[in-house]
């Protein structure tokens, strides 16, 4: 059986790459359980709609598997397109939120033929092993599919509790020198070392996020906040560093740390053990707040940490509880004092379009982020499949086809759907505003659509004037 893997290209306009964590664990299952592939980089290796024929025409193989987040739906549906008209009888799998989210809206009007819910090491190897073996997919847990035109959902596959027993990803299927370099791209200004001296890559510390914020949807959402042990992770950096002389580490998580005791035992192991090497994660928004604080933040620094992230998203106490987001402002500041006194980095996200959503509330949010000096990632509400703000636009009738919805979804600096008062000019003008103002105070000279399309602008201390 011959199978063919796509790493989707998310953001072809975009010249930035970025290496493909989720499919790289799914890669790496499908190695391991003995099956031969070929890999298709989009990302990597950019190529036109006739480009990707003429691959497709010349491959073969009877499997296609690939994955890609929700707002890609869009490309999903215009590849599986693309492959069912050159290879006829092919099974065409999907993965990651846009199989995840939408699966029947996926099954009923894109090629794709078998939708993966959730995690997909384990489900990705049975599924490949009942198309080898001509078998029914009815015993598959963790799938949607197709079978004579009808459409079936089987039951959820059960949580892999233990995190630490997922192999590490299948990274020497990708053109890891490309990524690796790509990553200095994403290291915030300035650097800790030269950029040119920088070797960037992405480790995963933990699956999903204890919260439940409105807007936010993600795979692991069902199967709650699990992390890796300290040996597990530093084992992986440690492989990473022998294998491709890593010196900088990305934990590419949606919460890397919940607890103080997670981040103090990882950091005590990596001194200890006098590892050197230079790391950013996200952490919860209130974890470091107190002045006791203080200490332990310079042994993170003195443990190669540049930063956290952790997200404000709005600084209205209305907006806030329809986010469902029950963070405390004075802690949020708190948090970014005590990393300032420890000269670490901080850098935060924000969500602006809620129907409460006022140049008064936007003022608001900017004003916080101006005294604190923070320059914030900013974007405008998307609502995502599976969401309570999914349901909302729906229930509202704000959105009537879903599919010409889904569509429609892209990054989350563009505006696609306004549910605030404000006119879409006014909307995004005063946005700019007040991005502009913080700008201009932490010295980063963004203009334009700079201002919400920032790349490594995360926050730079370095440049505020005394």
């Amino acid at each position: 059986m011959k199978i063919l893997v796509i790493n989707v290209c998310l953001r072809p306009y975009k010249p930035q790459i970025m290496f493909p964590l989720g499919l790289s664990y799914v890669v790496g299952a499908i190695q391991r359980a003995g099956y031969d592939f070929e890999m298709l980089d989009l990302d990597r290796d950019r190529k036109s709609e006739e480009e990707i024929k003429s691959f497709l025409t010349s491959a073969t193989f009877d499997v296609v598997a690939l994955g890609c987040i929700a707002t890609g739906y869009k490309t999903v549906k215009n590849l599986t397109r693309i492959i069912r008209e050159v290879k006829k009888g092919a099974v065409i799998i999907v993965g990651n939120s846009v199989a995840d989210s939408i699966p029947k809206l996926l099954l009923e009007k894109t090629e794709a033929d078998v939708a993966v819910i959730g995690e997909g090491e384990i489900t990705i190897v049975e599924v490949l092993d009942k198309i080898k073996n001509a078998e029914s997919l009815a015993g598959v847990k963790g799938i949607w599919y197709k079978e004579k035109n009808e459409i079936f959902s089987n039951p959820p596959r059960e949580v892999i509790k233990d995190i630490n027993s997922i192999s590490f990803p299948g990274w020497d299927s990708f053109d890891m020198e490309a990524y690796i370099v790509a990553a200095r791209e994403l290291i915030n200004d300035p650097p800790p070392i030269p950029k040119d001296g920088i070797r960037a890559f992405m480790v995963n510390f933990a699956r999903g996020c204890p919260f439940k914020c409105s807007f936010c949807y993600q795979v692991f959402q069902r199967n709650g906040y699990r992390f890796r042990s300290t040996d597990s992770v530093l084992e992986e950096i440690k492989e990473l560093q022998n294998r491709y002389k890593i010196n900088y580490i990305m934990f590419n998580d949606d919460l890397s740390f919940l607890t103080k005791k997670q981040v103090e035992d990882f950091v005590d192991r990596v001194l200890v053990e006098k590892l050197k090497f230079f790391w950013t994660a996200i952490c919860r928004s209130n974890l470091f707040n107190s002045e006791n604080d203080v200490e332990l933040l310079k042994k993170i620094k003195s443990a190669g940490c540049i930063g956290f992230g952790y997200s404000l998203e709005s600084a209205n106490e209305e907006i806030r509880r329809s986010m469902n987001k029950m963070l405390d402002l004075k802690s949020f500041a708190m948090q970014k004092r005590l990393l300032d006194k420890a000269d670490l980095s901080s850098w935060t996200s924000l969500v602006f379009g809620y129907p409460q959503e006022t140049k008064e509330t936007i003022k608001e949010t900017m004003d916080l982020c101006y005294d604190l000096g923070i320059y914030p990632s900013s974007g405008y509400l998307l609502p995502m499949p599976m969401t309570p703000m999914y349901d909302y636009i729906f229930k509202n009738g704000m959105v009537k086809d879903e599919e010409a919805y889904v569509l429609s979804l892209g990054d989350r600096q563009d505006l696609r759907i306004n549910l605030t008062k404000m006119s879409d000019s006014e909307f995004q003008e005063e946005i700019k505003k007040h991005l502009e103002r913080i700008s201009e105070k932490l010295h980063l000279g963004l203009k334009g659509d700079e201002l919400i399309k920032t790349t490594n602008y995360k926050s730079d201390q370095s440049k505020i004037k005394q």
